[in-house]
């Protein structure tokens, strides 16, 4: 079948986070966009992928772009219009539906699904708006520096879609149109030597990446609700990295501030603790796995509407550390690698996992495909923390944003910043076998040297492809931090289409880059942390 030709302003080539938020800042200037993913939920990371999302303790009051805001409080909204919510669940303003420690904000991806889908329904209905899914980039056509076309291909039959356009921005997941479009990058992590950040090793190695991870949602009930014994159970049963204290298949981990392994606990729909707060500043919160990523909490909704709490597993226990994804010829087999170790801790806590009461397996656990879009109960896509990164104008090192290294906790600042973010440096295991990396982190701005690729003229990177190092990209990483970047890139993209200057002409002329703060400022994106004290 001949491929189909559409043309558009902008292309935005990944429907995560940071595709949704660019999506919209190019639409709002009144372009088209073709917008496109793999899976069938927008959202990436808060969705398809089904992590609550990890922010910092200030997100109630600043530091997250209005339109961020407005995605929160539409959550919020939702449960307060459909769900059965409690008369003092529903007058909370701070509302957490899960109750989950991760968060304050930790939800069914579902209504974060429903509330994005809302956003952009009227660009849809007006035809301004084309939405592909499940289409992946296998093709691009660059000449002269400049991405002319991408070939999108529909994963279920085939079908394949050529989208011209004079901005393409990549914000998949992995920075897959990089290699395709030839924009040099790097992948892994970089050598003590190259920027002389403390966190690095000595050698450079492309393939030490942090590991993903499969979540899937679960609760209890009635009956005997085991799996099947996974086919790979015994070989992840017995697996045990040097640096972990236990098996992978255990409630033990690394603590990730001080290296230490620690006995978790997981208490089945414990009572709700008054009073506790989502505040990862003070501590992780994964002690107990049960409050740690709960989505739903029984007491949040009227008795009786539900008989159980229901669960994210997001845990170390689920990192796969086998091998890299990025640039691999075995992808496929890797993926599914992470996917036997999701089942086989599941299958792990049915039958064999120690009980509080002294008893052994909680044969009531209950995979919830359902909450998550899927037949089996695990998430659509795995959880992938690291990207592909562009060789970029401006390349974030350590040393701008650690408080060690800098000497202060205040915000650490940059000349061009197109946005704000805050979140320890927070590494996980890594395939090359490094245990935890946690550093605490300045609040930090977003450079716009970071977005824009040293070659390539008319990609702009918009999710966690962007000029971080391995270090710093593991606090780049995170939710309200990937919506600024797609954002403030969409805002980009729209700035050159109306003033025809390229994105690096805005980088390079001060005035220039003054517009295009002042615009994003007008749009609701803060691009510097307020003066107040208590950093």
């Amino acid at each position: 079948m001949k491929a189909l030709s559409i043309e558009v302003d902008v292309a935005v080539i990944g429907g995560g986070l940071g595709g949704v938020a660019a999506a919209l800042a190019v639409l709002r200037s009144g372009r088209t966009v073709l917008l496109s993913d793999e899976f069938s939920w927008l959202g990436g990371q808060l969705t398809s992928q089904a992590v609550p999302p990890d922010e910092h303790k200030w997100v109630e009051q600043f530091g997250v772009t209005s339109s961020y805001r407005a995605l929160r409080e539409g959550i919020r909204q939702y449960y307060r219009d459909f769900y059965p919510l409690t008369p003092e669940a529903r007058d909370n303003a701070r509302l957490n539906p899960g109750a989950g420690l991760v968060s304050k904000l930790c939800h069914e991806p579902r209504v974060a699904v429903a509330v994005i889908d809302q956003m952009l329904a009227p660009y849809r209905s007006s035809g301004r708006l084309q939405v592909l899914q499940p289409y992946v980039p296998v093709a691009a056509e660059r000449h002269e520096h400049v991405v002319s076309s991408v070939l999108l291909r529909n994963i279920e039959n085939g079908h394949e879609v050529e989208v011209s356009a004079p901005y393409v921005l990549d914000a998949t997941e992995t920075g897959a149109l990089l290699p395709l479009s030839s924009t040099d990058y790097v992948t892994g992590s970089e050598s003590n030597a190259e920027y002389g950040e403390p966190s690095a090793p000595n050698t450079a190695d492309p393939r030490n990446v942090q590991a993903v991870t499969w979540c899937f949602a679960f609760d209890v009930a009635p009956g005997d609700n085991t799996i099947d014994r996974p086919a790979d159970y015994d070989y992840w049963h017995s697996y045990e990295p040097t640096f972990w204290g236990d098996r992978l298949l255990s409630f033990t981990a690394p603590n990730p501030r001080t290296l230490t392994p620690e006995l978790r606990t997981m208490f089945v729909n414990p009572p709700l603790v008054e009073g506790r707060d989502a505040d990862q500043s003070l501590s992780g919160g994964d002690t107990d796995l049960w409050m740690f990523r709960r989505i739903a909490a029984r007491s949040t909704f009227i008795e009786g509407s539900y008989e159980s709490d229901i669960v994210i597993a997001n845990w170390p226990m689920l990192d796969y550390l086998d091998d890299s994804i990025l640039d691999n010829d075995d992808v496929a087999r890797h993926l599914e690698g992470a996917r036997q170790l999701a089942l086989s801790y599941f299958y792990w806590l049915q039958t064999e996992a120690p009980r509080p009461d002294g008893g052994f397996g909680w044969p009531g656990l209950r995979l919830r495909g359902d909450v998550l879009g899927t037949a089996d109960g695990l998430a659509q896509a795995p959880y992938i923390r690291e990207s592909r990164r562009i060789k970029a104008l401006t390349t974030i090192v350590e040393q701008d944003i650690s408080v060690a290294a800098r000497g202060s906790d205040g915000p650490a600042r940059f000349d061009k910043s197109v946005g704000v973010g805050m979140y320890r440096i927070d590494l996980h295991p890594s395939v090359g076998g490094d245990n935890y990396i946690d550093v605490e982190c300045s609040p930090f701005e977003i450079p716009l040297g970071a977005l824009i690729p040293r070659e390539t003229i008319n990609l702009l990177a918009a999710s966690k492809n962007i000029g971080t190092t391995h270090i710093t990209n593991g606090a780049y990483r995170l939710h309200p931090v990937e919506w600024n970047i797609g954002e403030s890139a969409g805002e980009l993209a729209a700035f050159c289409l109306e003033t025809g200057h390229t994105p690096r002409d805005v980088w390079a002329d001060d005035d220039l880059t003054e517009q295009f703060q002042a615009r994003l400022e007008a749009s609701g994106i803060e691009i510097h942390w307020p003066e107040i004290l208590g950093y």
